[in-house]
């Protein structure tokens, strides 16, 4: 719209404005450098997407009991949604946290012994199960949705009544 007097509107130019688009870029990139080497490095012990967990002892068991559990059929397929039962490699892993009960004995606070223990008997017990039962009989009756616990308080019984080792269903 132009003025009784005839002028145009005054445009003002920031003659400036490529500079500071160029230093927002920079600043971005900079950025993006930085999150990358942290996620590469491991970054955090927050366990979000893209980051490991801490490298601690509840981790280390965390992982060997997920994999006990998941060839006991404690979960899903994803391909076919059915419980993958796997005894021998269930076995495997079970044996594995025997190892470890045995090589870490008396080095371990009281709380963790007992952790570990308690989910020993517990995944041997889910074992003979599904073993007595031939396997997928007793996923219906539960074994798939239960947890395994690691609070204190628990039992340290050993089913195969002979303090650690492999697992015998005889």
């Amino acid at each position: 719209m132009m003025s009784e007097t005839g002028d145009s509107p005054k445009i003002q130019v920031d003659s400036d404005w490529k500079s500071q688009a160029q230093a927002e870029k920079e600043k971005l990139r900079e950025s993006e450098e930085e999150t990358r080497k942290a996620a590469a490095e491991g970054g955090g012990a927050d366990g979000a997407a893209g980051r490991m967990p801490p490298a601690n002892w509840d981790s280390l068991l965390g992982t060997f009991v997920t994999q006990a559990m998941m060839y006991l059929g404690g979960f899903a397929d994803p391909r076919t949604g059915q419980p993958m039962i796997e005894l021998d490699v269930a076995r495997h892993y079970i044996d594995l946290l025997t190892v470890l009960e045995e090589k870490t004995k008396g080095n371990l606070s009281e709380d963790d012994e007992k952790n570990l223990s308690t989910v020993i008997y517990e995944l041997r017990m889910r074992y003979v199960q599904l073993a007595q039962s031939g396997g997928a009989a007793a996923m219906g009756a539960g074994a798939a949705g239960d947890s395994i616990g690691m609070g204190a308080g628990a039992s340290s019984m050993d089913p195969t009544g002979g303090g650690g080792g492999v697992i015998s269903t005889e």
